[in-house]
């Protein structure tokens, strides 16, 4: 009877260690707010994490913006920022769907696609009806980012934003990578020879509307790089996607 009363307290004792010890060491589970704000992934083939988060920046201007980020980003070694426009019937999900977010950080930077004013998810936010107030709202955008000279990728309509930008503000970039902009035509082609940001001009070979007609005025661009997409349409990025994210890569890698 003795035995087994002492059998039982060793192992009740047993058990009480068992659930203090749980207690104490971490879950490993994010807590509730983070698991809101981003969500983990990892590439099973370079083992880097990437977080990808949703947001929505507040201001004069609602803008919903999705991003990309490896983890030395996190740490404070990231290589510098990218940031993605869209075309007028596309958004910042395209560039997710693409595969062009994390590709992106998998290779070290951090890649923020925005839905512009009156697209995808910033639908509270007008649409711009000025030069000034589509150059206005993009360095807002940047400021609000904490993007420091990024690399802006601007396909089509985007132009009616970026170029603006370009030539007006050329050293809040680090490189632009239009893809058949509109407006080209709007600026001097003196202005063209001035800008001196390093440029990758992208566009698909079978796009001989703007795709021709903007690669007219970018030429002018004194420090540029043509990456013709052999097939490519009017959007070549998404006939030709592989060659464009090993372009738009090996640009990058020139302006590390």
């Amino acid at each position: 009877m003795g035995l087994g009363r002492h059998k039982l307290i060793v192992l009740v004792l047993g058990l009480s260690i068992t659930v203090l010890l749980y207690l104490l060491l971490p879950s490993g589970q994010p807590e509730e707010g983070d698991r809101k704000a981003e969500v983990p992934r990892s590439d099973p083939q370079s083992n880097m994490n990437i977080t990808v988060r949703t947001a929505t920046l507040t201001g004069d201007w609602p803008t919903f913006y999705r991003e990309a980020i490896p983890r030395n980003a996190l740490e404070g070694a990231e290589r510098f920022s990218v940031l993605l426009l869209h075309g007028q019937i596309f958004s910042s999900k395209t560039w997710e769907d693409l595969g062009t977010l994390n590709i992106l950080a998998e290779h070290g930077y951090r890649a923020v696609a925005i839905d512009l004013p009156g697209y995808g998810e910033s639908l509270r936010a007008q649409p711009m009806s000025t030069e000034k107030g589509r150059t206005d709202y993009l360095l807002q955008v940047m400021e609000s980012l904490g993007t420091r000279q990024p690399v802006l990728i601007s396909p089509s309509m985007s132009g009616l934003f970026s170029l603006p930008l370009l030539l007006q503000h050329p050293d809040r970039l680090r490189g632009f990578v239009p893809i058949a902009p509109v407006g080209t035509k709007s600026f001097k082609p003196e202005q063209y020879k001035q800008i001196q940001v390093p440029s990758l001009i992208v566009y698909g070979t079978l796009d001989t509307n703007l795709g021709s007609q903007s690669l007219e005025s970018l030429q002018l661009l004194p420090n540029h790089t043509l990456s013709p997409l052999e097939g490519g349409g009017h959007a070549c990025y998404l006939d030709r996607p592989e060659e464009f994210h090993a372009a738009l890569l090996m640009f990058l890698s020139k302006l590390s």
